[in-house]
């Protein structure tokens, strides 16, 4: 009798552990300064994750993203960029060279993370929680282009997914930011 409570104690810890679901206020990453950024500190805040490149077509979003971040962003509301030389190796630039081009081009002031992978098999554990559905309990995406947007709640919970033509002003993000 005390086997089979024992057996089902395990499977049920099994099951629950198993269940759940990491949120995006698990991970690590680091600033372009090489500075260490926990997520976690943004606990209570929606966030939107971009993957952002300098020689892209959609870079002028920068302008737009800039934009949002001052009259949304604070205790509420966060845009975190996340440099990526996915996509015709339109970020060659090194950490401190894209950091340069932002604050000098669009006035970024919101965080820029280093430079990462957001496809293949180098993809950066970030990207694979937004990208898959097993991970992030809500959908899989692909990483089409630069400039895709992803929403997150204020508990780290995906949300959807804002393809590269949605401006940083897109309905669909001014809808999810006004809820």
């Amino acid at each position: 009798m005390q086997k089979n409570y024992l057996i089902f104690g395990i499977l049920l810890l099994s099951v629950f552990t198993y269940g759940q679901q990491k949120s995006f206020h698990d991970f690590k990453t680091q600033t372009l300064e090489g500075d260490n950024f926990d997520l976690a500190t943004l606990k209570g805040k929606k966030v939107l994750v971009v993957n952002t490149a300098s020689k892209c077509g959609y870079t002028p979003q920068y302008e737009d993203l800039e934009k949002l971040f001052k009259e949304y962003g604070g205790d509420d509301f966060v845009i975190i960029g996340f440099p990526a030389n996915n996509f015709l190796k339109q970020e060659p630039g090194t950490n401190e060279e894209i950091r340069e081009f932002c604050i000098k081009n669009y006035g970024v002031t919101f965080p820029m993370m280093h430079k990462i992978s957001v496809k293949g098999n180098d993809m950066d554990a970030i990207y694979q929680w937004l990208t898959q559905k097993d991970h992030n309990g809500v959908l899989d995406s692909k990483v089409k282009w630069n400039f895709q947007k992803y929403m997150i709640d204020e508990n780290g919970a995906f949300i959807d997914v804002a393809w590269s033509k949605e401006k940083p002003y897109d309905e669909k993000i001014l809808n999810w930011l006004k809820k």
